[in-house]
């Protein structure tokens, strides 16, 4: 470590919080980047604030996202096409139940797993939705557009947002598959933006016709927005990332006009609306018009139209739809001003984690109360002594990030803002995730039927997805041709054994260098017949750790907790790993040496390896706290041959102490603590 770390500047922890990871929709399994972009990394910080604040004073929150056109498309298909005769309820819950169980298998283990649309959450979440959209009524914040939506003329139907495909019209965005307000990428825009638009149902062109729908007044936060994200910009625990798309969303206004329109555009410019040109800097291909505001920029999409002038909008804050005319969908009031709507689906899945959290404060309650600290959902998303830190990908920073921000904001209810903890895509084999791509991605599922849970939490973690997007490339599945065979045939990476698994660079760290600590703590003080030594006693060893080894655990841990106070995972797991590598050196060069004297001085040798123990007990204590939400399994197996309770092993009210002081506020003497009989050739982590 660089410098030497004072527990005088450690950070300060909120008293109670929340932590989310961003819903997978409920028409599929997950995929590996939903698992180790989102989950992983979620239940790893959900399971240190739990020992670091106590279990009682967080919430870990998820589910699946039951609604929006996606699903519906997905269901008519598996329908229409293939036969599935279930209804679209009963699709989306057999899809919630694959997901709990792949995130299961991944030891990812969230306090309250639901789904929106699926008991005992969907009520609370119709409730939340109406509470919501009318709170942000009475705060004169919602206005009825009618906007135009697209109609195929041959199905004789209006189209949901999935049943229309064309070009994002986003400058910048290369996208090739937007729908009728989005991209695949996260790009909002209006409908008539959207370029070469075709019906999915036909294949034909379809018409906008306009329909009523409730938006929510975004533009009118653009300067709550700017100071919001301008304190972000100083603070640490805010990735780059998130106050980068931030700054983005924030500019004025704009529209881009390539040059070949030029003549055009200037034949039609008095047409327009208020606006000011932007003339071309060097070889750039288009000039830039900008508007006062987004309706004057949307009233001259009409002009440039007719005008023959294409353009593409630059991004900047519109309003936001909160609702839709689709019939899967959360109902919404007829109090919001419009009759027979649903909430469109993003907006109710920002507030879903709330309504997660209801429903499981709820369920603790009526069982006793005994799980959480408080009981009122405000005790956790109003309360300024409370936090809440949201796992999320980089392409859904704009809602997380602007729609949900500015909306807390408005409602008054004193919500508080989030720790936005966004991360880069998770590649494949070096190249964007795709399933149609020669080497499609394997399902987060299949994934364990090579590799444990904990290799895998390990190798994702250690990606460092919050600074740059980083490849998965899973030797199980490499296809690419390294040599031959001796019968000439193609000889693939996954069978060549001169080809090195990335995934399990980290295992090694676990079943090797951690697994051999922890046996040669708890084999070293195995009572043996015959062997004279007095550190058989089956007990843990009484006495103070050497200087050496108490200030690499004492800075070990400093380390560590500013680590994850910055959300900085892949470092936190550095700490370990380095940690890990030093304290098993100091064991094995301390237990040779006591070894070497023990042939010729038993007394002389058996306090060396008195001490050696003592520090190695520290060492493997401290480190089981640390990588406990890293590897749970492992580090809880640790715990249970410490044979003391998990709530007090854990607990960071101890990690700073010796052992000796541990083992006396557990009642008990030092040296008389009995460790858990250890089975010959045990493994702590499997491989």
């Amino acid at each position: 470590m660089a410098s030497k770390l004072s527990k005088d500047s450690r950070p300060t922890w909120p008293r109670r919080a929340i932590v989310t990871a961003g819903m997978p929709y409920g028409n599929k399994n997950l995929h590996f980047g939903h698992v180790g972009g989102v989950f992983i990394p979620a239940d790893f910080y959900a399971r240190f604030l739990r020992d670091r604040i106590g279990r009682e004073n967080v919430l870990f929150v998820s589910g699946t996202d039951c609604y929006g056109s996606p699903i519906m498309e997905s269901y008519r298909k598996l329908h229409d096409e293939q036969g599935y005769e279930k209804r679209i309820s009963d699709y989306v819950e057999a899809n919630h139940e694959s997901q709990a169980a792949t995130l299961a298998g991944y030891d990812v283990e969230p306090d309250f797993f639901g789904g929106s649309a699926l008991e005992p959450a969907a009520h609370v979440h119709e409730q939340m939705t109406d509470e919501i959209i009318l709170r942000l009524k009475e705060q004169g914040v919602l206005e009825k557009r009618a906007t135009k939506q697209f109609f195929d003329p041959v199905a004789q139907q209006f189209l949901n947002g999935r049943q229309v495909t064309g070009r994002c019209p986003i400058q910048g965005c290369k996208s090739e598959k937007a729908y009728a307000d989005e991209c695949d990428l996260g790009h909002q825009f209006e409908p008539e933006e959207l370029i070469a638009p075709k019906s999915a149902l036909t294949g034909e062109t379809p018409e906008l016709r306009p329909v009523d729908n409730i938006y929510f007044d975004l533009p009118s936060y653009l300067d709550f927005l700017k100071g919001f994200t301008k304190k972000l910009e100083g603070d640490e625990t805010v990735r780059s990332v998130v106050v980068k798309t931030l700054e983005e969303w924030l500019n004025p206004p704009q529209l881009y006009i390539q040059n070949k329109f030029r003549e055009a555009f200037d034949a039609i410019e008095g047409e327009l609306p208020p606006h000011t040109v932007t003339e071309p800097e060097g070889n750039k291909s288009s000039f830039t018009v900008t508007f006062p505001s987004w309706r004057e920029r949307d009233d001259a999409h009409e002009v440039l139209g007719a005008g023959g002038v294409r353009f593409r909008s630059g991004k900047a804050l519109v309003p936001f739809r909160l609702t839709g005319n689709i019939a899967w969908g959360v109902p919404v009031t007829d109090e919001c001003g419009c009759s027979g709507l649903t909430c469109w689906v993003w907006p109710e899945s920002l507030w879903a984690p709330v309504s997660f959290t209801r429903t499981a404060l709820a369920a603790d309650e009526q069982a006793g109360g005994t799980r959480y600290a408080a009981h009122d959902w405000r005790d956790w998303w109003c309360d300024p002594e409370a936090h809440v830190y949201q796992f999320i990908g980089q392409d859904n920073i704009y809602f997380y990030g602007i729609a949900q921000t500015a909306m807390w904001e408005a409602l008054g209810w004193n919500m508080q803002q989030s720790t936005l903890v966004a991360n880069y895509h998770v590649l494949y084999m070096g190249k964007k995730a795709s399933s149609s791509s020669k080497t499609p991605p394997p399902p987060a599922s299949e994934l364990l039927d090579h590799y444990s849970a904990e290799q895998l939490r390990a190798h994702f973690l250690s990606l460092g997805l919050g600074e740059k997007p980083v490849s998965f490339s899973p030797k199980a599945y490499d296809l690419r041709e390294t040599g031959k065979n001796p019968d000439g045939t193609p000889l693939l990476a996954r069978d060549d054994k001169r080809v090195i698994d990335p995934v399990l660079k980290e295992g090694t760290l676990l079943t090797g260098v951690f697994n051999r600590l922890a046996r040669s703590c708890f084999y070293g003080v195995a009572e043996k017949d015959g062997d004279p030594s007095t550190v058989r006693t089956g007990c843990i060893p009484a006495g103070k750790a050497s200087a050496e080894a108490t200030e690499a655990a004492e800075q070990a841990v400093l380390a560590f907790e500013q680590a994850m106070w910055r959300t900085e995972l892949h470092r936190a797991l550095g700490v370990c790993d380095a940690f890990l590598r030093a304290a098993n050196k100091r064991w094995s060069d301390a237990s040779k040496a006591a070894k070497a004297v023990q042939k010729d001085d038993q007394t002389a040798g058996d306090a060396l390896m008195h001490q050696a123990l003592v520090d190695a007990f520290l060492e493997l204590r401290v480190a089981t706290v640390l990588m406990h939400g890293i590897v749970p399994a492992g580090c809880e197996l640790i715990c249970e041959h410490f044979d003391i309770a998990p709530e007090a092993f854990f607990s960071w009210e101890h990690v700073l102490d010796s052992t000796d002081a541990l083992v006396e506020s557990l009642g008990e003497k030092p040296g008389t603590h009995r460790v858990k009989e250890l089975p010959p050739r045990f493994d702590f982590f499997s491989y």
